[in-house]
């Protein structure tokens, strides 16, 4: 593994590696054992999206790891104002160990691997989030001892969370159906994709636009939000057209008794799921969010090291 850009891209045995690595680091840390594994290196950290838990989480994860993350935002460095991604990615790599992109377009994060000779991470692109996903199968593992033979539905837009939830569950034989409009469903390329990843794993995978089918004996359920960054001006036609995806108890009921709820947040109630949800007993929304910590150290100590 020299980058993380798609769950695609690893074998099986790789994610269970990062997997495992993370809930290691992330029981050490609970008991103040220090792992300054990464001592000495530094993270350059590029965002031309802005977020909370991705910022937070990789500086406070390089913390942990003994090294240092520099935040770059588009004002910060010339890439923002014309420079080539080959002379960005050639001039960084003389300074960092490593990169971590957050931005819109996936070609981005390929050009920077293509051309620089340092680990690239994919924070987040409008195709894939391979970060959140790593967390959430770390989730799904301490919550349910699995993870190959559990179900788990997606409800709502066919975005980069969704396509990445489908690598990584395709990849580790973890069945996923998800549950989406017509017109908003997940890129044909990427379904195709983690369909022959199936193969190997057993996984089975089903789109639908019937949200009582993609619940159906659910043991994780997942909702994101229905207007992702970049599609504010959609909002109002977007909250009718997923209206019927809604996570509320009466949709619920139809997964299994002892399911799990996730969303990657930000989250807004009211909208994609109901506050009952999302607060209740079901909820594993924040041991999600904790594990983009733990799941994302796991990345860079086997990346930079």
């Amino acid at each position: 593994m020299k980058h993380l850009i798609s769950l695609h891209d690893l074998t099986q045995d790789e994610i269970l590696e990062i997997l495992t690595l993370a809930l290691k680091l992330k029981k050490e840390q609970k008991e103040g054992v220090l792992h300054p594994v990464l001592r000495g290196k530094t993270l350059g950290m590029i965002f031309t999206k802005s977020s909370t838990r991705t910022r937070v989480s990789f500086e406070v994860g390089m913390s942990q790891l003994g090294g240092q993350a520099l935040f770059l935002s588009a004002n910060d460095i010339q890439l923002g104002r014309g420079e080539t991604i080959y002379d960005t990615a050639k001039v960084l790599s003389r300074y960092l160990d490593g990169i971590m992109i957050r931005t819109f377009d996936h070609n981005d994060v390929l050009d920077l691997a293509k051309y620089g000779s340092i680990p690239i991470i994919n924070g987040l692109t409008d195709l894939l989030h391979p970060c959140q996903v790593l967390a959430d199968l770390q989730t799904v593992w301490e919550h349910k001892g699995k993870l190959q033979g559990l179900k788990m539905a997606f409800l709502g837009d066919g975005n980069n969370v969704a396509h990445s939830l489908l690598y990584g569950c395709a990849k580790v034989g973890m069945d996923i159906t998800i549950g989406s409009p017509k017109g908003y469903t997940c890129n044909e390329e990427i379904v195709a994709g983690a369909k022959e990843d199936a193969k190997e794993s057993g996984a089975v995978i089903t789109i639908t636009e019937d949200p009582v089918e993609a619940i159906k004996d659910a043991d994780v359920v997942y909702t994101d939000t229905w207007c992702s960054m970049g599609q504010e001006k959609e909002k109002a036609e977007r909250v009718k057209i997923f209206g019927a995806y809604q996570v509320n108890s009466r949709l619920f009921a139809h997964a299994k008794e002892d399911a799990i709820f996730m969303h990657c947040l930000p989250a807004y109630r009211g909208f994609e799921m109901t506050e009952d949800i999302i607060d209740g007993a079901h909820s594993v929304v924040f041991d999600e969010a904790e594990n983009r910590l733990h799941a994302q150290k796991a990345v860079m100590a086997l990346l930079m090291k």
